[in-house]
């Protein structure tokens, strides 16, 4: 009997504390991606953003962190939203975070992990009743800890 994997939306903040940290929560979330249960999902523009944030604030050591994780992880990189879906989420979160929420909803994810709280984990984001779990890497382990 297969099981089917239960996909992971990461946000650009993951692979940034990941690579900036190999024991933080977020390096636990990418090695809990690369098991049997969970499977990591991303887009383009997310890895482009985390490379850029951690080439300004972190070493280049991190960097070479980053790279090998992205390879290790193999995530499922889906396509960018269109205009018109991303407009359908003007009112639940802001601008430059759309892309992410329209992108873990697109990808049919289980859940998206984050370390964005600001804009993630809003009242706007909690009436939009969406089909999607957001958790802090913190919350997410917690919930993988207690089906295990």
């Amino acid at each position: 009997m297969v099981v089917k994997k239960k996909k992971v939306f990461l946000d650009a903040s993951i692979f940034v504390a990941a690579a900036g940290s190999a024991s933080g929560g977020s390096s636990l979330i990418l090695e809990v991606c690369r098991g049997l249960c969970f499977s990591a999902v991303t887009t383009r523009k997310i890895l482009l953003e985390a490379q850029r944030n951690v080439r300004k604030k972190l070493s280049s050591e991190a960097l070479l962190c980053f790279y090998k994780e992205i390879g290790n992880l193999n995530p499922d990189i889906i396509k960018p939203p269109t205009k018109e879906k991303l407009s359908q989420y003007d009112d639940v979160i802001a601008l430059k975070d759309r892309h992410v929420l329209v992108s873990a909803l697109e990808s049919k994810s289980d859940f998206l992990i984050t370390l964005d709280r600001k804009h993630f984990q809003t009242e706007a984001i909690r009436q939009a009743n969406l089909p999607i779990t957001i958790l802090t890497p913190k919350e997410f382990l917690e919930l993988v800890k207690k089906q295990t």
